[in-house]
């Protein structure tokens, strides 16, 4: 399987060359992020795709100086909402019915059914619940990359809020929840190149129950 191959060529790279990935490749990780399943296909976060080189300059200390932020081609940050709202979920699902050219109310029962759900859950249970959506998205984009041989380096290793306020994410009602840096892994200062791809036992990790 195609899929199976280029996730075993992956590996979390721990130094970039400085190439540039062609924009029809990030586009194309973007483009997968966008697709991902979520919950209700209420989409709630955001990627902001930057390879602006003195903001990237600016994000490297709030990630512990990792290499990558730099010597990488683009970064992707994750963002889900702080919080659901009922401005939040009307515009999804009015733009959903839109889209398919049904009526707006076609759906208000299951949409109060939700928001009865989402929006009875205290605002922390909330903030969770949309990283969870974010990490869906994310992982997808990490799996698209190596389809494309791109090497994506996953970070949660930053400072949130300093990210945050450097990207005005808290204005828009948005918090970091990681950084996907994408690029080509370097030929030497690399420790993890070349080592064997190790996963815990297949027979610990799956229960099969028939």
């Amino acid at each position: 399987m195609e899929l199976i191959n280029a996730l075993n060529w992956r590996y979390a790279t721990k130094k970039m060359n400085g190439e540039q990935v062609a924009d029809d490749n990030v586009q194309q990780i973007v483009t997968a992020a966008h697709l991902a399943p979520t919950s209700s296909g209420l989409q709630p976060f955001e990627i902001i795709v930057v390879s602006n080189k003195e903001l990237k300059e600016k994000i490297q200390p709030i990630a512990y100086g990792q290499s990558q932020i730099i010597d990488g081609s683009h970064l992707l940050i994750f963002a889900s909402w702080d919080k659901y709202t009922d401005g939040r979920i009307d515009g999804i699902f009015d733009h959903m019915n839109t889209e398919r050219g049904l009526p707006l109310n076609t759906t208000d029962e299951y949409k109060a059914t939700l928001k009865a759900q989402l929006l009875g859950m205290p605002q922390e249970q909330q903030a969770a619940h949309t990283a969870k959506q974010a990490y869906i998205g994310f992982g997808t984009a990490i799996a698209a990359a190596a389809m494309l041989k791109v090497d994506a380096t996953p970070m949660e290793g930053f400072v949130n809020n300093d990210l945050d306020e450097l990207l005005g994410l808290k204005a828009k009602g948005l918090k970091s929840q990681t950084i996907l840096a994408l690029g080509y892994r370097a030929t030497e200062g690399d420790w993890l190149q070349g080592m064997k791809k190790v996963r815990r036992p297949k027979e610990k990790f799956v229960t099969e129950i028939k």
